[in-house]
């Protein structure tokens, strides 16, 4: 307990935080079959996504993120991604334009009526970013042991795209959360 309280008082240890730039939608489209026996969801996003290190002493080593998109009121899954490993040294902000997140699935009766009423609304559809990796944390010689992180991105409003030429999301409400992701046995906290 001292020496934490020492490490505490002498480094002031921050969270790393996230911002999600911009999103992009080129394609959000439902397609249901004459019989609506079957439907098929295929989704391009396009994303800027930044990290910021705020601590001096700090270095996060990140392995590869995974990135998913879900609808915000029915938690249907929209698409996925891969950000790349990268390591954010102390006072930096590392930025990733680019990002594709994408997806082309069947969806099944109960997942279409959840999401047919998000994109049917005039006012675009409310979408979640969700990130998970893990990471290493470095202190001078000291290195933590791998521990995983989700940041979770809500907020943003996308719009559907009219045409060829796609949509910019709204992100100026998108709040970025980090929390960590331990798991015990088979249960992940």
């Amino acid at each position: 307990a001292i020496a934490g309280s020492v490490f505490y008082v002498l480094y002031r240890p921050n969270r790393p935080s996230f911002t999600l730039a911009s999103l992009r939608i080129h394609r959000l489209n439902l397609t249901t079959t004459a019989d609506s026996s079957s439907s098929h969801l295929s989704t391009l996003f396009n994303l800027t996504i930044s990290s910021k290190n705020p601590n001096s002493h700090l270095s996060f080593s990140y392995d590869p993120f995974v990135v998913s998109c879900v609808s915000s009121n029915s938690d249907v899954f929209i698409g996925n991604g891969t950000l790349p490993a990268f390591v954010s040294n102390s006072k930096n902000e590392t930025t990733f334009k680019g990002v594709v997140v994408t997806t082309s699935i069947d969806l099944d009766a109960e997942t279409v009526n959840n999401l047919r009423p998000d994109l049917k609304k005039k006012n675009g559809i409310l979408l979640k970013v969700q990130m998970d990796t893990k990471v290493t944390v470095k202190m001078g010689g000291l290195k933590s042991k791998k521990v995983g992180i989700r940041v979770s991105c809500d907020g943003v409003k996308g719009v559907l795209p009219k045409g060829k030429s796609p949509s910019l999301a709204n992100v100026s409400g998108a709040k970025c959360k980090v929390d960590l992701r331990i798991k015990i046995w088979r249960w992940t906290f």
